[in-house]
């Protein structure tokens, strides 16, 4: 299995991503991997961690994925690995469930998200964002 971290999906990816069929709420999982310090376009706020200049936009998404009806169901730290094997851990995982792929969209796609991207762009070294459907009973 090939793993590659990346921060922003290339425009093929996010056609066929938005394109599935709708089929109600779902939970991205987001497996995160921080950049040692952050890196703002403007060079400012250099003395931050990639965590820290992370957790800016995760404040701010996180308001953003509540007024679209979702919510940030888990946020923590990677602690270690029990099963399995992987060149680099990641950092952190956040669960976030969303009530609809529309919804997703029209978040991922505001202007309130825009003025946040900066935040994430700056922490991140890299992600994997994995969507999955509750089973039955949860």
């Amino acid at each position: 299995m090939k793993v590659v971290n990346a921060v922003m999906p290339g425009m093929a990816q996010m056609a066929e991503f938005f394109g599935a069929p709708e089929d109600g709420p779902f939970v991205m999982v987001n497996l995160l991997k921080f950049k040692a310090r952050a890196e703002y376009a403007d060079g400012s706020d250099a003395h931050l961690t990639g965590a820290e200049a992370y957790g800016r936009y995760g404040e701010a998404v996180s308001r953003l994925v509540e007024g679209r009806g979702g919510k940030i169901r888990y946020s923590g730290a990677v602690t270690g690995l029990l099963l399995g094997e992987v060149e680099e851990m990641w950092d952190a995982v956040a669960l976030a469930e969303y009530p609809s792929l529309q919804a997703f969209q029209a978040m991922a796609l505001s202007p309130e998200m825009q003025a946040i991207e900066h935040h994430r762009k700056a922490g991140l070294a890299g992600q994997l964002n994995i969507r999955t459907k509750p089973a039955a009973g949860f």
